[in-house]
């Protein structure tokens, strides 16, 4: 595993997640892909932010290396007080389990379990007890409208009914910190708007740090923040300044 190369940074109370000269590449061939170069940005605990970009201009870069999944090239990631570089392979999974929901563009509901099973896991595997466990799981599936399909398996829901047990799965654990990579892209636009304002009620409501990728700038305009990542690098984007956020 690669370690930052940079003193650790005290972490600003006010922030929640901050980027310290976060650069990523790729080897191709003989030459290093740049995908994200020097990023330096800070969230606070309960802010909406929405990341918009091109396509391939690294958006779910950005995601994975806030998540851990990845480390940067450079530069330092901090979430709450942990410096995600410092953590080994293992505490990093432990530290993702626990604080961290996901929301994907094409739900990743495991097809051989149930509703309930599938909005259990999160918690389960985060090291609730199982009482616990199931009922934070009928009080989600009870809040997206789904509690009497808890016995059903995924391919018996549609889309949007799919993507609203993955935003309670996402919260099952509790987590501090949502990630959502265009939960709207495989839903027709009608569904998607239901699920989006699902979504960014239950993070407010909550108190969640909510980072969503989106193409969309009607999206993005009801983010408390835009971020747009252009030629590798972040710039603040002000809601209503432009009339084309992409």
């Amino acid at each position: 595993m690669s370690q930052t190369q940079s003193r650790p940074i005290a972490l600003d109370p006010a922030h929640f997640i901050r980027l310290v000269g976060v650069s990523k590449s790729f080897q191709e061939g003989e030459r290093p892909r740049v995908v994200l170069d020097d990023l330096t940005a800070a969230i606070a605990p309960g802010e909406f932010v929405a990341l918009v970009g091109r396509s391939g201009s690294g958006k779910t870069t950005v995601l994975n290396l806030i998540a851990g999944l990845d480390l940067p090239t450079s530069g330092e990631i901090w979430v709450g007080d942990a410096c995600l570089s410092a953590l080994s392979d293992r505490d990093r999974t432990l530290f993702r389990r626990s604080h961290i929901g996901f929301v994907f563009q094409f739900f990743n509901l495991i097809p051989t379990l149930t509703v309930r099973e599938n909005v259990l896991l999160t918690a389960e595997l985060s090291g609730w007890r199982e009482q616990e466990a199931h009922a934070q799981a009928e009080r989600l599936l009870d809040t997206v409208g789904l509690l009497d399909r808890a016995g059903v398996f995924p391919d018996k829901l549609s889309g949007g009914e799919q993507q609203r047990i993955a935003i309670a799965r996402a919260l099952c654990s509790d987590p501090q910190l949502i990630l959502a990579d265009e939960p709207t892209g495989n839903l027709d636009a009608d569904t998607g708007a239901q699920v989006l304002d699902l979504l960014i009620a239950l993070a407010r409501e909550r108190r969640k740090t909510l980072i969503l990728v989106t193409h969309s700038p009607d999206i993005a305009a009801l983010a408390d923040r835009v971020l747009k990542l252009e030629h590798g690098k972040l710039v603040n984007q002000a809601i209503g300044q432009s009339g084309n956020l992409l």
